[in-house]
């Protein structure tokens, strides 16, 4: 018979602690923002655009340019981070500049390089294969 080893080896439910839990947990559609915003930056195109809007603002030509991409790749990529509020455009005549949303884009993006470099330098680590992290 096989043990999970991260399971409790007896079932004791402190539901005190569960009620206190469950009262401070996020609402649903709190959850589901912040899911959609992390799928968001789960596609390393975007991640490249916020990359380079962390520099500063730019207009889509711009984008495309530093990116390699077409600009209709990158319009398309945009309108899913500005829906998300990831990203927001400033109109100036007939030309539209985008940059990220506010300091919080900045954060998660710059939270998000700290934690891969740290995961990166750890001795013995290594990062997980396909196959592995589909199994998670």
């Amino acid at each position: 018979m096989f043990t999970d080893p991260e399971a409790c080896d007896v079932i004791q439910i402190d539901l005190s602690r569960v009620r206190r839990l469950r009262a401070a947990l996020v609402d649903g559609d709190t959850v589901t923002a912040l899911a959609d915003t992390f799928r968001a930056l789960g596609d390393p195109t975007r991640v490249r655009i916020l990359d380079v809007l962390s520099h500063g603002e730019l207009c889509v030509c711009d984008l495309a340019a530093v990116l390699s991409l077409s600009q209709s790749a990158v319009s398309h990529q945009l309108r899913l981070l500005r829906s998300l509020r990831l990203v927001r455009p400033r109109r100036d005549g007939r030309m539209v500049f985008y940059a990220l949303d506010d300091s919080h884009v900045t954060d998660l993006l710059n939270q998000g390089l700290t934690h891969v470099g740290e995961a990166v330098s750890r001795p013995g680590a290594r990062r997980a294969s396909p196959r592995q992290r589909s199994a998670r």
